[in-house]
């Protein structure tokens, strides 16, 4: 061979990247593509429990009255409360056995079986005529509701670094939609008042379908409407629910480790492994007090107690501030404005986590940010008596609030609820947090079965608590009827500052790692 038609490689030769690549340089790791099917059916079980737990909402106080239990109707709450209250409680007695469970059988079953026991629960509330019947179906669907956590750990094992920011908005955006929106959108038009009104689902399914039979009886005049008036937002809700676990039966597909190792062991004896994709890591369960020894995770619990807490809180007092008399501190609102006004929370909601979550990610520190969430809560609780103020200054002689001032009442309870959303925005922050500082990879599930189970724990007394001592504060006149704010305005700081040390113990990790995390964010 001459030596001109010789091959001279030089150096710096990009076709020898193996040989001669500059180790000081890396490219930009690529992100992981979402599997977009599991993610979707993922969204749609994750829809049900906030729909199971809210709907209710705005005509719960209604169907304690339509009881008779009480002539006093500021003992209502008290009723309102417990009823609110045993979802929570039983979700907490079957959250870490929905978990253990799914370590054994695997995600999928649990989801699945949870998710229709929700929606036969949510029928047997709407076709209840006694307490004892309310409070067992509310029960029985909080059982069935504990497989939040499964869910969760599933949402960690399809995603990972380089595409989570992209996921948890999604996945956290499940949660206002299903407090709010659901699937069916109307306006009703009442051309003599010039007003227009909107009615969606969730809440809303419970301000739109509750009596059904009298407000729609030419579509919905059914005898069995008439006989359980609060039965059609149930099965509204269920019809989600059956929804969800049809998408989860088709789209959602095993990540239990060792159930994946198996069918991996499957395929390889049958055919060679043409996937080139890397090998399961190894997953070892951890205990309950291994996992609490991790400072970070034990302050995520110990803080996700308070922020649970504190946001339940608001859920439940802001339905009976809105539904309380003008003279007794609240707004005197009908269950189709209750329900309006949690469809401005819902759509506030679903802005933040969709637009502006996944760039909060990427470019800020999520201790920082779930530290300034957390800190929105003292300053919801302060607005509140403001809008009473507001409303008492726009009052009638026959109760109604002047049309002057409806527009400055809409306004502060819409800046009120955006306050209280930015804080929500803390349960997504923290599902971040939880992964991230997870002792182990195999460990997640652990993790996020433990803070779970502290955020259920404060959802099953909070709203029993906030209930009685709004009840108690009105009655008893105590502090003009405000008591209950100043106790939640304290409750809510004593949570900002419980907070402060997930900051603390993310500081410790070296600059390096945290560089690392922020990349692949």
């Amino acid at each position: 061979m001459a030596p001109d038609d010789e091959v001279v490689h030089d150096e710096a030769d990009p076709f020898l990247p193996e040989c001669n690549a500059d180790p000081q340089v890396t490219s930009k790791p690529s992100s992981t593509p979402l599997p977009v099917g599991q993610l979707a059916a993922l969204c749609a079980v994750r829809l049900v429990d906030p729909i199971a737990f809210s709907q209710l909402f705005p005509y719960v106080n209604d169907f304690i009255n339509d009881l008779h239990l009480t002539d006093d109707p500021s003992r209502i709450g008290f009723y309102s409360g417990l009823v609110e209250s045993s979802f929570a409680l039983s979700q907490l007695c079957s959250i870490y056995l929905w978990a253990k469970l799914s370590d054994v059988v695997g995600r999928k079953p649990v989801i699945l079986t949870g998710t229709l026991g929700t929606a036969i629960a949510t029928l047997g509330f709407g076709l209840s005529n006694s307490l004892a019947g309310i409070l067992f179906a509310r029960g029985l669907g909080g059982l069935f509701s504990g497989n939040i956590a499964v869910i969760h750990s599933m949402l960690g094992e399809i995603t990972d670094s380089s595409n989570q920011a992209r996921a948890i908005p999604f996945y956290t955006l499940m949660w206002p939609i299903g407090c709010v929106v659901g699937l069916v959108t109307c306006a009703l038009v009442e051309h003599d008042h010039l007003t227009i009104q909107i009615i969606n689902c969730s809440p809303l399914i419970g301000g739109a379908f509750s009596h059904a039979a009298s407000k729609y009886p030419d579509l919905l005049d059914y005898a069995i409407f008439k006989k359980h008036p609060y039965f059609c937002p149930c099965l509204v809700s269920a019809i989600i629910a059956f929804f969800g676990v049809l998408l989860g039966f088709v789209f959602l597909k095993e990540t239990v480790p060792s159930k994946r190792k198996r069918n991996n062991a499957r395929c390889t004896s049958s055919k060679p492994n043409l996937d080139n994709k890397p090998p399961i890591p190894e997953h070892r369960p951890m205990g309950v007090k291994e996992v609490l020894a991790c400072p970070a995770i034990f302050a995520l619990v110990s803080s996700g107690f308070s922020l649970s807490f504190v946001h339940t809180s608001f859920d439940v007092v802001f339905v009976l501030f809105c539904y309380s008399a003008l003279h007794s501190g609240g707004l005197a609102f009908s269950d189709s404005k209750i329900g309006m006004a949690l469809a401005i929370a819902g759509c506030i909601s679903s802005t933040l986590q969709l637009f502006f979550m996944p760039y909060l990610l990427r470019k800020f520190d999520c201790a920082k940010m779930y530290l300034f969430s957390m800190s929105m809560f003292p300053f919801v609780y302060f607005c509140l008596p403001f809008l009473n103020l507001i409303a008492l200054w726009g009052s009638t002689e026959d109760g109604n609030v002047d049309t002057r001032v409806v527009a400055i009442l809409w306004v502060g309870i819409a800046v009120t609820l955006g306050l209280s959303k930015i804080g929500t925005l803390a349960f997504s922050i923290s599902i971040v947090l939880v992964k991230e500082h997870s002792p182990t990879p195999g460990a997640i599930s652990q993790s996020n079965v433990i803070v779970q189970f502290a955020m259920c724990f404060a959802r099953s007394f909070a709203p029993f608590i906030v209930s009685s001592l709004f009840a108690l504060s009105v009655d008893s006149k105590l502090l003009w009827g405000y008591l209950w704010v100043v106790v939640m305005i304290s409750l809510s700081s004593l949570s900002c500052i419980d907070a402060r040390r997930i900051l603390l113990h993310c500081r410790k990790q070296s600059r390096e790692e945290w560089q690392m995390t922020r990349r692949h964010l």
